[in-house]
């Protein structure tokens, strides 16, 4: 299940950038006192009470204006409001209750969605000012004082904001439908591939489509099992986004990653792989997704005897951290190689989900270390006692140890390395967590 998602709106000016990150506890967002300022990002995953929420920072919002940019951000945020499961509506107590805030709060209001008034720059110590129950007029129940700068009132805002998340369900009904999230680059050919698969393999599809940059799924129940795919908006370099819509593009395609089960990463086979694609498969390789490489118009390239494996050796070079990943040659276009999609997909699903037994774990462990010591640093030798795994999708195993800094990086491959060639782990990233004997 996706986290809940809550935004930050409001006039420019009124300190939400500074509120976003005082709650997620870093600079994040750019603050300046320039109204409409670019952000170098807008969204931000927070933990609180146990929850995990994905908070989101927008532009200012000034209803009446002419402005091309301000218009953007305005729609910007309209799109945040209309994603998002509570909407906190930032005012300014010195500014009191402008005509730009009761346009706003008529606008939230109609949104149906949880509000909650935080009324910024209450910055003092002690009883509240007068000047904060002017708020109420805004016609919204939950009015909160706060102060962005010292983060002062923020608890009390999230305890509001947990009241209101839905159920924190664990997983959809359906634990046999696998969902695959199709991210790349713009024109990579992510929609024509899952058109594609749509019409050559449709048994039961229904499509679910918000706007244009939204995220689109389509179930296909088939011969092979049940579906659903995700047709994200392409992930453009983050310099390149003129439109600051597109940024929500970038933020849906990331959360479309981490609510799948599978993702296919999609590459031009006519330009290779680019600094962008490595971002993309990165995003994928973070989430401890299984992840197949789909190198898409094939169909274009001059080719020889030699060009699959050429490429194939271009492709794991480039992207050095995900040579687990199948690359899969094919074209949305003609129909070439997709029929195999389906079955890669089940393919690195089942090794995601796979799980071993602590005995056979150790006993790979122990023929590792024999065929390699540990290493040693200044006299001490790194112990390894035991292995266990912990969890699947990615599969993580977590190894107990007399010093955690003797576990080197290169050390940590190896095992890594023997545990894929013993069982596999085709498709999927594998996590180790290194732990000293003596941690609880």
């Amino acid at each position: 299940m996706s986290k809940p998602i809550v935004a930050i709106v409001g006039r420019p000016n009124v300190g939400k950038s500074t509120f976003f990150n005082k709650l997620c506890g870093k600079r994040i967002a750019i603050v300046e006192d320039t109204p409409g300022v670019t952000r170098d990002r807008l969204y931000f995953e927070v933990e609180w009470c146990g929850r995990k929420i994905m908070m989101i920072d927008t532009g200012g919002i000034e209803p009446d204006t002419d402005d091309l940019i301000m218009n953007h951000i305005k729609t910007q945020a309209e799109i945040a409001i209309e994603h998002a499961d509570v909407i906190l509506f930032l005012t300014d107590i010195h500014a009191g209750v402008t005509a730009d805030d009761m346009e706003i709060a008529q606008m939230l209001r109609r949104s149906k969605k949880p509000v909650i008034v935080c009324v910024n720059k209450v910055d003092s110590v002690g009883a509240t000012p007068p000047e904060f129950y002017e708020f109420y007029e805004l016609g919204i129940e939950d009015v909160f004082p706060v102060s962005a700068i010292h983060g002062t009132g923020s608890g009390d805002i999230l305890d509001k904001v947990c009241e209101y998340l839905p159920e924190d369900e664990a997983e959809d009904d359906d634990d046999e439908t696998i969902k695959v999230a199709v991210i790349g680059r713009p024109n990579a050919g992510k929609s024509s591939l899952v058109n594609r698969l749509l019409g050559d393999n449709r048994m039961i599809v229904s499509d679910i489509a918000g706007t244009t940059r939204d995220a689109i799924d389509s179930n296909i129940e088939n011969e092979y099992g049940k579906y659903v795919f995700i047709d994200t908006a392409g992930i453009r370099k983050t310099g390149k986004i003129a439109d600051s819509i597109e940024k929500y593009s970038i933020l849906r395609a990331e959360m479309a990653v981490e609510r799948s089960d599978v993702c296919l990463i999609m590459v031009d086979a006519t330009e290779g792989v680019t600094a962008q694609d490595e971002r993309i498969a990165g995003i994928a390789h973070e989430n401890g997704k299984a992840c197949i490489i789909v190198i898409n118009k094939w169909d274009l390239v001059e080719k020889d005897s030699n060009t699959m494996n050429e490429f194939r050796k271009d492709v794991y070079t480039a992207l050095s951290y995900m040579t687990y990943a199948p690359i899969l040659f094919i074209s949305a276009k003609t129909g070439q190689r997709t029929d195999r999609i389906y079955e890669l997909v089940n393919y690195v699903n089942n090794q995601a989900s796979t799980r071993i037994s602590t005995g056979m774990l150790n006993d790979v462990l122990n023929d590792a270390t024999t065929r390699v010591q540990p290493p040693s640093d200044k006299g001490k030798r790194l112990k390894i006692y035991y292995m266990t795994q912990t969890g699947i999708k990615a599969p993580t195993f977590v190894i107990f140890v007399n010093d955690a800094e003797l576990f080197h990086f290169s050390y940590q491959r190896y095992i890594e390395n023997k545990l894929r060639e013993v069982f596999g782990f085709e498709g999927t990233p594998i996590k180790l967590v290194i732990r000293e004997k003596n941690d609880d």
